[in-house]
């Protein structure tokens, strides 16, 4: 018989994701279907957003190997009922305070740091670039990991070797390189573009650097479609850009600038985002959701 979530202590709460102790050395991760944008978790949910988000990760995690903090199967016994499908068996990490950004083309908040200083995160790049220009090669654009309702700030490497030191630092940027090649160039086979992505990184007891958190993901990363590509407009998407798009459109009546929160979607704008976030999964794995779990 599984547990139930009230029989795990609640240990924290993201913008997306809940965390319980399940031991000494293990956690559980549940991904809801909030969604966040422009540092505000909304009011309104998406829904199956955190399976779909559980099912991108899963799919990852056995794509990229190597070290990450699974510690068992999506369908493990240790997982509640209740959140089955949306929760993950995970290990207890000393986690890394940096959120480690890579970028293969140019957007968001690397475009604005770009028009203003020609470079992003003291990483110099060629003139005259424009929205969604591919860049020469991958670059990694380093973070601060932010309380909900602050703002993630973009450092330069150097602030990396500060923070964690030289070592450290060298292999984040390393790890997140290859990452993200990898798991671009296998987007790409199946036609669409990996623009840009965020991972975390704990260390386990021995050193080793282990992939946590989610990986991959529309929630953590850009993906456009391959066909119709064209540098210097934005483009359609399969991730929560739909979202921002509304946020910051007419429509919404919000002010991003305002003290205000914003409003509600619409029932459209929500089933027209869960079903990008259901597209990307479909088309990135092969899959059917409606195979997922729960």
């Amino acid at each position: 018989m599984r547990p139930t979530l009230s029989s795990y202590t609640h240990l924290s709460a993201g913008k997306v994701r809940e965390l319980y102790a399940i031991d000494d050395d293990h956690l559980l991760m549940v991904a809801t279907d909030r969604i966040s944008a422009y540092d505000h978790v909304l009011s309104t949910p998406i829904p199956d957003k955190g399976r779909v988000l559980t099912a991108m990760s899963v799919f990852f995690f056995d794509l990229l190997g190597g070290a990450n903090h699974l510690a068992g199967a999506p369908d493990d016994e240790r997982i509640p009922e209740e959140v089955l499908g949306r929760a993950l068996v995970v290990r207890k990490l000393d986690m890394v305070q940096v959120e480690c950004v890579a970028r293969g083309y140019l957007t968001g908040s690397g475009l604005l740091d770009y028009q203003r200083s020609g470079s992003v995160c003291g990483v110099a790049l060629p003139e005259g670039l424009v929205e969604a220009a591919k860049l020469p090669e991958p670059i990694f654009t380093p973070a601060t990991k932010a309380e909900i309702g602050a703002h993630d700030e973009n450092i330069a490497f150097d602030a990396v070797v500060e923070q964690v030191g030289a070592d450290l630092a060298g292999r984040l940027r390393d790890a997140t390189l290859d990452i993200y090649t990898r798991a671009a160039d296998f987007a790409a086979s199946k036609g669409i573009i990996l623009a840009d992505t965020k991972f975390e990184f704990g260390l386990d007891g021995s050193g080793t650097l282990v992939l946590a958190d989610e990986v991959l993901t529309p929630d953590s990363s850009r993906y456009w479609p391959v066909d119709g590509h064209q540098a210097g407009k934005v483009q359609p998407s399969f991730d929560k850009q739909y979202v921002r798009n509304w946020l910051t459109g007419p429509e919404s009546g919000w002010d991003r600038a305002s003290d205000t929160p914003p409003p509600a979607l619409p029932q459209d704008v929500t089933a027209a985002t869960r079903a990008r976030y259901v597209e990307a999964y479909e088309r990135i794995s092969g899959l059917s959701f409606d195979d997922w779990l729960g």
